[in-house]
């Protein structure tokens, strides 16, 4: 029986999910379904300059794992980049963050929001 799979600790979900060429009357042959978590992995990694080490700690699974969320989300956004194909982030194995009042690592979403919150004031 194999192992189950663990789920990946994911910040928050994306405000925008779908992403694409821009056209008037295009017609989408062909759309790229990304995970939540392969989402989570360009963020952390991409964005807020994470290494694998620590990207697998705020996720709260292996660097192994990560290389490999990583390198098929990369290989999407290549995808649809050079072939003009729509971008739908949905589904994955996650667990999403819900303590609103603690974030959850250095690169929680809800840290910055606090972090605003509190130099609005």
């Amino acid at each position: 029986m194999p192992r189950p799979k663990k789920r990946r600790r994911v910040c928050s979900l994306p405000e925008n999910k779908r992403f694409g060429p821009m056209g008037i009357g295009r017609i989408v042959k062909e759309v790229i379904i990304m995970s939540v978590d392969e989402y989570e992995t360009i963020r952390l990694i991409d964005l807020n300059n994470f290494t694998q080490k620590e990207c697998s700690e705020q996720m709260d699974i292996a660097r192994t794992t990560v290389q490999g969320i990583y390198d098929k989300a990369r290989k999407k956004l290549a995808d649809s980049l050079i072939n003009g194909k729509v971008i739908v982030i949905e589904g994955g194995n996650y667990n999403l963050c819900i303590n609103s009042n603690k974030p959850c690592g250095k690169g929680c979403r809800k840290r910055e929001l606090i972090n605003k919150k509190e130099g609005d004031v």
